[in-house]
């Protein structure tokens, strides 16, 4: 048995998602057990810094993206690995969590679990086993103890694949909700004209193969009479092309910037036209109808369709287990289709009202009750560190 004092607590992440959840879980455990009653060690960015968690390294050094970034990189993050079980194992702490980025943290969880088999181990945030390689379920087992749930069809999904034990804790856009919905209800009266969202992707290769089609089809619904207020909220370093972009559209949007912007266009919003993405769930979650669509290049459709074994790319038709938001991925992305979807979403019609009734449903799967998913994960990691413990 450990001897008593302050909670030794662990954290691992490898990117900015990371380090936000990972500072919730932080806060919700010194509001648990104090300040004095906790304490923090691992690896982390700003935000864990400003919970008390002095990092081993800098997250830089290990958030990479893509293919070839990893790569590349290879010496550095095997490197890191390896220094961070090194300190985990001297440390001794009461529980460990791995949070996402599961490249990096499963490799340094799987030499942990060797190197001191009782400790708990916690993992926050599941890969998509739902989606693709759902190998990865039973492997995980083996070294993984609990895990932290932020869909509520995960923990399913994780007993028919022989997974680890899986709590759904919740979403943290849920913590948002007041945020992206502000004092409307879902299912508001629509505006005269109603608010059009255009969301073509954060990234400059979506922005590239989206933001044409997306300006056809609403060209294609101006041409047939509709009209509507359309609004783009954009990130700050794709504005210029962006804005090249929607010159020469025939209703031309209005271009916000930032978050906080962005955040007021969702309070506001009768319809969205989106890009498949975490974008399409705080779109739910602000009750906002919406068409939803993607493009890859060819190779990487070929290889999706080889890997992929999910039957929706939205995580809202995913939560409710039936596809009522409608999708168009790749040669189904076509103005035709986008358009055909889209236009009855601007007017009372049942294609809107069913949309609504199932956004309503998603949000009461969401919700978390009385506690934060912040909350929740803590109670979590407090459980499973008095295992380690006792």
């Amino acid at each position: 048995m450990k001897a008593a004092g302050p909670l030794k607590v662990w954290m691992v992440c490898g990117e900015e998602s990371g380090d936000q959840l990972g500072a919730g879980l932080a806060a919700a455990l010194k509001q648990r057990l104090g300040s004095d009653g906790v304490s923090f060690g691992g690896v982390g960015g700003e935000r864990l810094a400003h919970e008390g968690l002095q990092s081993l390294f800098p997250l830089s050094d290990i958030a990479v993206m893509g293919f070839i970034a990893p790569i590349m990189r290879l010496p550095t993050l095997i490197r890191r690995v390896y220094q961070t079980v090194k300190a985990i194992v001297a440390a001794q702490p009461d529980v460990l969590v791995i949070i996402d980025s599961p490249d990096f943290t499963h490799a340094v969880a799987k030499r942990v679990r060797k190197r001191l088999p009782t400790l708990p181990i916690v993992d926050y945030v599941s890969p998509s086993v739902w989606a693709w390689r759902p190998g990865r379920a039973r492997k995980m087992a083996a070294y993984v103890d609990h895990l932290l749930a932020l869909l509520p069809f995960e923990p399913e999904a994780h007993r028919q694949l022989g997974g680890p034990p899986c709590t759904y804790v919740g979403h943290r856009l849920i913590e948002k909700l007041p945020l992206l919905r502000g004092e409307r209800k879902i299912g508001h009266p629509l505006a005269s004209p109603p608010a059009l969202l255009v969301l073509p992707g954060s990234r400059r290769s979506e922005i590239s193969r989206l933001l044409t089609v997306f300006g056809e089809t609403l060209g294609q619904l101006h041409d047939r009479g509709l009209r509507f207020d359309l609004v783009l909220p954009a990130v700050r370093h794709l504005e210029d092309e962006i804005r090249q972009g929607v010159a020469a559209w025939k209703t031309p949007p209005r271009i916000v910037l930032g978050e906080e912007a962005k955040l007021q266009t969702f309070q506001q919003a009768d319809a969205a036209l989106a890009a498949s993405g975490t974008v399409t769930l705080e779109l739910a979650l602000a009750g906002v109808p919406m068409v939803v669509a993607y493009r890859v290049s060819n190779i990487e459709s070929a290889i999706l369709r080889r890997l992929i074994t999910a039957p929706s790319a939205v995580l809202a038709n995913l939560i409710l287990g039936r596809n009522a938001i409608p999708e168009f991925i790749q040669q189904d992305c076509t103005v035709e289709n986008l358009s055909a979807a889209l236009a009855p979403l601007l007017s009372e019609t049942p294609e809107r009202r069913e949309q609504i009734a199932a956004l309503t449903d998603v949000e009461a799967r969401m919700l978390t009750g009385d506690e934060t998913p912040s909350e929740r994960a803590a109670r979590i990691v407090i459980d499973m560190a008095g295992q380690g413990r006792g």
